[in-house]
């Protein structure tokens, strides 16, 4: 099957299962999961949801509303010239009352001066008006966007581990980019744009009513028929934007995932499936926005036909309405003054221009504004997500200084969100500060779930955890954290500098610290080698450097934190013999005097321990010194026996 093939059914399918969802009125929420559906939001919910997004900058831009309302008078005002010059300085006909008394003793070119110059000086001062207005608007609008993708982002960073996990990083960065600018859109698409259409359409239709009622009930007849057409077609457009924005984030999400992995993806020979893989990811995503332009440009062409048949109509029924005027003045039917002149005409068209012409602007950026408002939507479904570990009314602050370090397991069970099978179960755990736990077992037993619940990335099912007898649930995350400190197998560095990194621990730590830690960790020796030292570049990951230097530049990391507690995940598994003397050497500097749990296969690092722990299917099935277990002749006996047979360690 051909990419255009595929993406084609993809097309059909997603378009049947949109309808269906309208069918239902549900909508599916940020990555697609049908788990997830709910109530899809209507218009009043999603624009009270924007007011409270615009935060401290409501105020602005209600005075730019107020802007916006003088400039767009000011900017009808020159209208009216046309009729005066028309009608009172060509034809000779009498002023308007109030024009009298400046403009009476005047000649014909002097009237004609003064009309087109107040004309002139009203339409600059508008603009200058709007000019400041939409000043203050895309200054608010900024600062809107930087407030809600922070937000987003604080937000995104706080979901449960598991529902992170579900978000690929590239639907992520489209999530904070795209929809989180959304609101910041919408000032203009919801506000500016429809508050400036209101104000022009009512004054356009109060002059058009001076001018001739029965003109206007013929033009206000026509905007119902139009309206009603265009929300019909601008209903379904929104759906359209919000799947094409779908397609675009697993696309994205995809492609990142590709690129991160590119080494497979070359080694296996995928590059290919890879590339078609993206391509037909963009072809579906393309024939959701040419659905939605077609419907868009069906919209723009019912007004760009709709306007100048209506004024073809209006000018054709003033002109018959004048020529019969004329003869009713003649045959004395009419008095003077009460016929529709020339210059009322081209007043009146011109209103009408001006009344329609909001309703053609709200037509060409309803396209936008459906886009924005589909991204407003995924937002929000963020916001409603809950947040992992909120900080609970009766918590407890943590002083770092006083923290011993004790870690206690009263009955800890785990369980994974949307499996059965409990990852651990009943454990029970007394650890001493300052003490060195290893943690053995076959993979899958459970250890690094136990790592996870002691660092709190996770809440025990049933249960409690313990810091110095204060149940974890009860100390604000946060807090907790700047007492651990954590060094994976899989070290992961920003794409940023080694002192950069380094510091990530503690961003107040100076050059000379962070010297200190890189020295501790056995890292300054190679630091200095390199030619830019702490502000060489190490590339994403840390890809410039080798295995045991990104794990030396971890142990630094840690170092320069100062942690009471400590998680090792396998820290020196995949090191050759060279690498693992120093950073076994890093390590133990790293955990004098620290409470420490430590994932390791090899003996020499088992060894050391004050504690070693048996996992297996989630329970602590021994538990003791190297000596003790050893002597006990039990799965941790096996264990060493059967690593000691495939040779010496180093």
């Amino acid at each position: 099957m051909s990419s255009s093939d595929s993406s084609r059914a993809r097309f059909e399918a997603s378009k049947e299962t949109m309808r269906e969802r309208a069918r239902a009125g549900v909508q599916l929420q940020l990555d697609g999961e049908e788990k997830s559906l709910k109530r899809e939001r209507g218009f009043k919910e999603l624009f009270k949801a924007f007011w409270a997004l615009l935060g401290q900058e409501r105020r602005p831009i209600v005075g730019v509303l107020a802007l916006m309302t003088v400039s767009t008078v000011l900017g009808l005002a020159p209208l009216y010239a046309p009729k005066l010059v028309l009608d009172n300085v060509v034809d000779g006909r009498p002023l308007p009352g109030v024009l009298e008394p400046s403009l009476g003793a005047l000649t014909a070119r002097g009237q004609l001066f003064w009309i087109l110059g107040v004309s002139l000086s009203l339409t600059v001062l508008a603009l200058l008006v709007g000019l400041v207005g939409r000043w203050i608007a895309t200054r608010a609008a900024k600062r809107v966007a930087i407030d809600v993708r922070g937000e987003a982002f604080e937000h995104a960073s706080r979901l449960p581990l598991h529902r992170l996990t579900s978000m690929s990083s590239g639907g992520t960065s489209s999530l904070l980019r795209d929809d989180a600018g959304a609101p910041a859109a919408l000032i203009g698409e919801m506000l500016l744009n429809p508050w400036g259409a209101l104000v022009q359409l009512t004054g356009s239709v109060i002059m058009l009513l001076i001018v001739d009622a029965r003109l206007v009930l013929a033009a206000v007849a026509l905007v119902p028929i139009i309206w009603i057409t265009h929300r019909t077609w601008i209903r379904r457009i929104r759906p359209m934007w919000r799947e094409t924005r779908k397609i675009r984030r697993e696309v994205d999400g995809h492609t990142t995932q590709v690129f991160g992995g590119i080494r497979i993806v070359r080694a296996f020979g995928r590059r290919r499936s890879e590339a078609t893989r993206y391509v037909r990811g963009q072809a579906h995503q393309t024939r959701f926005e040419l659905l939605a332009w077609w419907w868009m440009r069906g919209v723009d062409t019912a007004w760009a036909i709709a306007i100048p048949a209506s004024t073809a109509a209006l000018l054709c029924y003033g002109a018959l309405r004048i020529i019969g005027d004329a003869a009713l003045l003649e045959s004395g039917q009419m008095q003077p003054g009460q016929e529709l002149t020339i210059g009322s005409l081209v007043l009146f068209l011109t209103y009408l221009t001006a009344m329609l012409g909001p309703l053609a602007t709200l037509a060409a950026t309803a396209t936008g504004l459906q886009n924005s408002l589909a991204g407003l939507d995924r937002v929000l479904d963020l916001f409603a997500e809950e947040e992992d570990m909120p900080t609970p009314a009766d918590a407890v602050e943590l002083d770092l200084e006083s923290v011993v370090g004790a870690i206690k397991l009263e009955g800890v069970s785990f369980t994974y969100p949307g499996t059965e099978t409990p990852a651990l179960a009943d454990l029970e755990l007394d650890v001493a500060a300052g003490t060195t736990v290893a943690l053995v077992g076959p993979s899958g037993a459970g250890k690094t779930t136990l790592c996870n619940l002691i660092a709190r990335f996770f809440d025990p099912t049933a249960g409690t955890v313990t810091l110095d007898g204060t149940d974890l649930k009860r100390i604000p995350v946060d807090d907790y954290r700047r007492a651990l400190a954590l060094v994976e197998q899989d070290v992961f560095l920003f794409d940023a500098s080694i002192g950069e990194n380094v510091a990530y621990s503690r961003r107040d730590a100076s050059k000379a610290e962070i010297r200190r830690a890189l020295e501790r960790a056995n890292a300054l020796e190679f630091v200095d080698k390199l030619p830019e030292g702490l502000d060489a570049r190490i590339g994403e990951r840390g890809v410039k450097l080798s295995g045991g230097q990104r794990q030396r530049l971890a142990i630094a990391r840690a170092l320069l934190a100062e942690p009471r507690l400590l998680i090792l995940d396998e820290a020196t598994s995949s090191l050759d013999t060279e690498n693992e003397l120093l950073i076994q050497a890093s390590l133990s500097e790293l955990m004098r005097g620290r409470t420490s749990f430590v994932i390791a296969h090899r003996l020499s690092t088992i060894r050391q321990a004050d504690l070693i722990l048996v996992i297996d299917a989630g329970r602590i099935v021994e538990r003791g010194t190297h000596e003790e277990l050893i002597e006990a002749g039990g799965v941790y006996q096996g264990m060493v026996a059967m690593q000691t047979q495939r040779g010496p360690e180093p």
